[in-house]
């Protein structure tokens, strides 16, 4: 694994000290220990740092040759948020999950990349390294913009793009970074309180104890150093010709989720919008059970359109 004792640069993300990085990826080893195992990992080198990529599944040798699918996780967090779901989308076909640099993870971020066309060239970067020339890719949150800035700029390697209540859409507003700071100090709460607590807020991580651990663990141990990303125009979201679905909570706070379920699809065309009941911020943590077989249907649709062409 690269060193990341090294000195960094005040505007690339960065560990407190290796102490608390290690402690942080304790956490994050619980929990990718709750998910499907990783065939292996490996390091891509790119203009922005180094990339961590974890490599699953297919579980069927003859769904090898399948469109891979790539996911991005969101700010705060690494690939280990993808336990509920790399079980059974590695089961259909091959996954790669990407630590994004800049965020808590075993990527080493040397140079910014929130800027829109940067962001952009270092996913290029690394589906260039991997020889990943088609692939199904999906983010959550902040990794939902970084999926829609992706094919907004640079779609030729996509063969779909599912944004899971994403950012990219609307300004992130004050209401978000309260429930943020709020489901923070719940995690701390005493464990009576917590399911009720996590019921209110529609925040899963104070239920999961792994969840819950990791989130504090990255709290101490990681300074992220960007702003939040800026949504896309209606005229930048009205370039996108890719196959899209978006996923929203029905009490999101990131986004409104009954405003998108009409413009996205009106401004996509042939974009799919669903709203998921009884969740927040992360229908694919709180109802896997739902989210994954709908994003696998989704993917099989694109995959047989194209083989009939």
């Amino acid at each position: 694994m690269p060193d990341t004792t090294t000195r960094v640069r005040r505007d690339v993300g960065r560990y407190v000290n290796d102490t608390l990085r290690d402690r942080y990826f304790a956490t994050c080893d619980a929990l990718y220990a709750m998910g499907a195992p990783a065939r292996f990992e490996t390091d891509v080198e790119t203009s922005f740092g180094t990339t961590h990529v974890y490599r699953y599944g297919p579980t069927d040798p003859a769904a090898e040759s399948r469109t891979p699918v790539v996911l991005i996780h969101g700010s705060g967090g690494c690939s280990a948020m993808w336990y509920p779901n790399t079980p059974a989308l590695s089961a259909d076909r091959p996954v790669y999950a990407f630590d994004t640099p800049g965020d808590p993870g075993r990527s080493v971020h040397r140079e910014p990349m929130w800027q829109p066309e940067r962001a952009a060239q270092w996913m290029d970067e690394v589906l260039d390294a991997l020889g990943l020339d088609r692939v199904h890719l999906v983010g959550s949150s902040y990794g939902g913009w970084l999926v829609i800035n992706q094919v907004h700029r640079r779609p030729e390697r996509l063969a779909s793009v599912t944004a899971l209540d994403p950012g990219g859409l609307e300004k992130v507003g004050l209401r978000f970074f309260v429930w943020i700071f709020v489901s923070l100090f719940a995690t701390f709460a005493p464990k009576a309180l917590r399911p009720r607590l996590a019921a209110w807020l529609d925040q899963p991580v104070i239920a999961v104890p792994e969840l819950r651990t990791s989130v504090q663990a990255s709290v101490r141990a990681f300074r992220i150093r960007r702003p939040a990303p800026l949504p896309l125009s209606d005229a930048e979201l009205g370039t996108i010709r890719k196959p899209f679905y978006l996923i929203m909570g029905k009490r999101s706070l990131l986004v409104h989720p009954k405003r998108q379920l009409e413009r996205v699809p009106r401004l996509i065309p042939g974009a799919r919008a669903e709203i998921v009941e009884a969740t927040g911020h992360g229908p694919q943590i709180d109802h896997p059970d739902l989210v994954n077989p709908r994003m696998l249907s989704f993917m099989e649709d694109v995959d047989s359109l194209d083989h009939a062409r």
